[in-house]
C-alpha cells in the first residue's frame, strides 16, 4: 500500500493554513497567496497522477492507506448482534476515485490559475485562495475516503466551504443570504445521509466500502419498498439531492451564483455538486439490490433535468442560465444511475466538468470585460472584442449541446442509449432526456448569441472598456476547451467502432445490474443505437437552429414569442415560483409563522393572561391565582385563625393570671384549706361519676 496518499489532501490543507494565517496579514498578499495556492494544488495533482497509475497497475486495481484508528468506539447493536463501532481514517484510490481525482485536481488547478486573474484586485485575495485550498482538501477527502464516515467528513467540509465562498462578498446582502441558503438546504440533505449511514451500519456492522460491498455481493434484490436496503438507498439519495441540487433540494444552487465566478466553476459546476453522483456510484452495489430506489433515482433525475432546463430557456442572467444548466445536467447523471448505467453517469460527470467549468470561466471573462454586467440583454456583439473567450465558449456550447465529435455527445448519448435499452421506465426517462437535450442546445445557443452575436446593447462606457481577459485567464480557457473536445474519446461506443474504454476502466469499482432489474433483458443492435444517436443529434441541431433564428441578429422575434406566450414566459422567468412557495411555506410559514405561533402560545398559553398577570392559564395565570386568591386567603387565615388563636390564648392567660395570683398569698392555712376543698371536690366528682 502506498504511503504518500495522505499528502494529496494534506497539501491543500497546508495551503489553507499558510494563506489564512500568513497571507491575510501581509500588506501585499498576492505573490505569496498565489504561490502557495498554485503550488499545493499542483503537487496534489502530480501525486494524484502517480496514485492513479499505481492503482491501475495493482492486482485488484486499488491502493489504500490507513492513517490511524479514528474511532475505536464501543459495542453497538446491529442486526447480527453487538459489533464494535470502529472507524479507521483510511484513504483509497480505485478506478472510480481515480476519475474524481483527475477531475478535482486537474480542473481545480486550472480554476486556481484563472482565479489569480479574475480576483487580482479584490482586497480579500489571500482569504479567497485560502478558502479555495480548504475546499480542495475537503473534496479530496470526500473522493479518497475508504468508508462512508471519512467521505462524510469531506461531504460536510465542502458544504462549509460552499458557504464561505458563496458568501465571500459578505458585504452584499444577496451573497450573505445565498450562503446561508446553501448551508441550510444542504443540512437537510445531510440529515438523510446520516440516516442512510446508520441503516448500513445496523445491517452490516461496518461503514467501510469494501466490507459493505462484499456483504452485498450475491444478495437478492428487494421487491418491496420497506426493506432495509431500499430505505438506506433512498436516504443516501436524499442526501445526494441536497449536495447535487436535485428536486426538491435544488433551490440553493442558482442563488450560489452570488459568489465569484471561479467559485461557480469549481464548486458548482465541476466538483462539489457532483459529490452526490459520486456517492451513488460508489454505492452501486447497494442500488442494484434496491430496484425501487433506482426507480426513484431515475425519475427524480429525469424530472430535474427537464424542470431545470425549462427554467434555463428564459433566464437573463448569464450565470443563472449556466446554474440551471448545471442542475439539469446533474439530473442527467442521476438519470443514468437510475437505469443502472453508473459508468455512463460518471463518464458524463467527467466530460461535464470540462465543458461546464469552461462555460462558467468564459462567462466570468465576459463579466470581467463588461465591468461586472451579467444581464444577457445588455450584451451582444462581443465576438470581435473577445476572440479567445468567444472561441472557447463556442466550443463549450457545442460540447454541452451534444454535437459530435465533442465530449458531450459521447457521454450524453451513452446515457440516452442506456436508458432506452433498460426497458420499462427507461423508455420514459429516455424521452425526457431527449427533450431535455433539445432544450439544452436551445438555451445554450441563446446564451451564445445574446452574448456574441448581433449588435452591442450595453452602455457606451462599457463598450469603451471592452477588452479580452489576460493570459492568466485565457490559457485555462484554452486547456479546458481541449478537454471539452477530446475527453469524450475515452468513451467511444462499440457502435462507432470504439470499445468504451471508460466503462471498462470503471468496471472493477462499479456494480452492474446483471440479473437484477429490466436491464437484464439484453442489448438492442448497433443499428438501433446509431439511429438513436441520429435522433438526439437532430433534436440538438433543431434547438441550435431555433436559437439562431430567434437570437442571432434581431431579437424582435424572440420578444414577440415571449409576448405571445406571456403567461408561460412569466412562470418560467419566475422559476415556477418555487422560491416564493418555499418562502411562504418554510421561511414565512414554518420559521417566521411558526415562530409567531410559538410566541403566541408562549404568551397566551404557557405564560397566560395575554402577557399580563391576570386571570388565565399558564405562568401568569398561576401568578394571579397565587397573588390575588391564595395570598388573600392566606392573609385572612393568618389574621383571624393563626393570629386569633395566639391572641386569644394570650388574653386568657394574661387575665386568668390576674385572678389566680391571689391564691399565692403566703398563708399556710389558706393553702391547707384550698387543698381540703380540692380533695372534697375530687371525692364529689368521683361519687357523681360512680352514680
Amino acid at each position: 500500500m502506498s504511503g504518500y496518499l495522505f499528502l494529496i489532501p494534506l497539501l491543500p490543507l497546508l495551503g489553507f493554513v499558510l494563506n489564512f494565517v500568513v497571507g491575510t496579514r501581509l500588506a501585499k498578499p498576492k505573490p505569496f497567496a498565489t504561490a502557495v495556492a498554485w503550488s499545493t494544488v499542483a503537487l496534489s495533482l502530480v501525486l494524484s497522477v502517480f496514485a492513479v497509475i499505481e492503482a491501475a497497475g495493482a492486482p485488484d486495481h486499488q491502493i489504500g492507506q490507513v492513517l490511524f484508528s479514528w474511532i475505536p468506539g464501543g459495542m453497538a447493536e446491529t442486526v447480527a448482534g453487538p459489533r464494535p463501532f470502529a472507524i479507521d481514517w483510511a484513504l483509497r484510490v480505485d478506478p472510480l476515485s481515480s476519475v474524481m481525482l483527475m477531475v478535482v485536481c486537474g480542473v481545480g488547478f486550472l480554476i486556481h490559475v484563472y482565479a489569480a486573474g479574475y480576483m487580482a484586485h479584490d482586497p480579500g485575495y489571500a482569504r479567497f485562495f485560502s478558502y479555495l485550498n480548504l475546499f480542495m482538501f475537503a473534496m479530496l477527502t470526500l473522493v479518497m475516503g475508504a468508508n462512508f464516515l471519512v467521505l462524510f467528513v469531506g461531504w460536510e467540509g465542502v458544504g462549509l466551504c460552499s458557504y464561505l465562498l458563496i458568501g465571500f462578498w459578505y458585504h452584499k446582502q444577496s451573497a450573505s443570504d445565498a450562503g446561508k441558503k446553501a448551508f441550510i438546504v444542504n443540512r437537510v440533505g445531510d440529515a438523510f445521509f446520516l440516516l442512510g449511514m446508520f441503516t448500513l451500519f445496523v445491517n452490516f456492522g461496518s461503514l467501510d466500502f469494501a466490507t459493505v460491498t462484499a456483504a452485498l455481493s450475491g444478495g437478492h434484490a428487494e421487491a418491496g419498498w420497506n426493506g432495509p436496503l431500499t430505505f438506506a438507498a433512498l436516504m443516501l439519495f436524499l442526501g445526494a439531492c441536497g449536495k447535487s441540487a436535485q428536486v426538491p433540494l435544488y433551490v440553493w444552487l442558482p442563488d450560489a451564483m452570488e459568489g465569484p465566478t471561479p467559485v461557480s466553476a469549481l464548486i458548482h459546476a465541476a466538483t462539489m455538486v457532483t459529490a452526490g453522483v459520486y456517492m451513488v456510484a460508489r454505492s452501486s452495489a447497494l442500488y442494484v439490490l434496491a430496484p425501487n430506489a433506482l426507480l426513484v433515482v431515475a425519475l427524480v433525475g429525469a424530472f430535474t433535468a427537464l424542470f431545470a432546463a425549462s427554467i434555463g430557456l428564459v433566464q437573463t442572467d448569464i450565470k443563472r442560465v449556466l446554474a440551471y444548466s448545471t442542475v439539469s445536467q446533474l439530473g442527467y447523471m442521476f438519470l443514468a444511475c437510475g437505469v443502472g448505467a453508473f459508468s455512463a453517469g460518471v463518464f458524463h460527470l467527467g466530460t461535464h466538468a470540462f465543458f461546464k467549468a469552461l462555460l462558467f470561466l468564459c462567462a466570468g471573462s465576459v463579466i470581467h470585460a463588461m465591468s461586472g454586467e451579467q444581464e444577457l440583454p445588455k450584451m451582444g456583439g462581443l465576438r470581435k472584442k473577445l476572440p479567445w473567450t468567444h472561441a472557447t465558449m463556442l466550443i463549450g456550447c457545442i460540447a454541452i449541446a451534444g454535437i459530435p465529435p465533442l465530449a458531450g455527445f459521447f457521454s450524453k448519448d451513452e446515457i440516452l442509449w442506456s436508458a432506452f435499452r433498460h426497458g420499462g421506465y427507461g423508455q420514459l426517462v429516455w424521452a425526457t432526456g431527449l427533450l431535455t437535450a433539445g432544450m439544452t442546445a436551445f438555451y445554450m445557443f441563446r446564451l451564445y448569441h445574446l452574448t456574441f452575436s448581433g449588435r452591442f446593447r450595453g452602455t457606451h462606457e462599457q463598450e469603451h472598456h471592452l477588452h479580452e481577459s489576460p493570459k492568466v485567464m485565457t490559457i485555462p480557457l484554452a486547456l479546458l476547451a481541449v478537454g471539452a473536445v477530446f475527453a469524450g474519446l475515452l468513451g467511444i461506443p462499440a457502435a462507432l467502432g470504439g470499445s468504451n474504454w471508460i466503462e471498462h476502466f470503471l468496471h472493477p469499482a462499479i456494480a452492474t445490474l446483471g440479473g437484477h432489474g429490466a436491464a437484464a433483458a439484453g442489448e438492442a443492435g448497433h443499428g438501433t443505437e446509431l439511429m438513436l444517436m441520429g435522433v438526439s443529434v437532430a433534436v440538438a441541431a433543431l434547438g441550435i437552429g431555433l436559437a439562431w433564428v430567434l437570437y442571432a441578429a434581431d431579437l424582435s422575434k424572440a420578444e414577440g414569442l415571449a409576448k405571445s406566450f406571456a403567461g408561460v414566459h412569466r412562470v418560467l422567468l419566475h422559476k415556477y415560483y418555487v422560491d416564493e412557495l418555499y418562502g411562504a411555506v418554510f421561511v414565512r410559514g414554518l420559521v417566521l409563522g411558526g415562530g409567531r405561533a410559538l410566541f403566541s402560545s408562549d404568551r397566551m398559553v404557557f405564560d397566560g393572561g395575554g402577557g399580563e398577570v391576570k386571570a388565565g392559564l399558564g405562568v401568569n395565570g398561576l401568578a394571579w391565582f397565587t397573588r390575588d386568591v391564595i395570598s388573600k386567603l392566606s392573609n385572612l387565615w393568618d389574621r383571624y385563625v393563626v393570629d386569633g388563636a395566639v391572641n386569644f390564648t394570650g388574653f386568657v392567660f394574661d387575665n386568668g393570671s390576674y385572678y389566680l395570683r391571689h391564691l399565692q398569698n403566703g398563708f399556710v392555712q389558706h393553702y391547707i384549706l384550698y387543698s381540703a376543698m380540692g380533695v372534697l371536690l375530687l371525692v364529689g366528682l368521683t361519687r357523681l361519676v360512680t352514680y
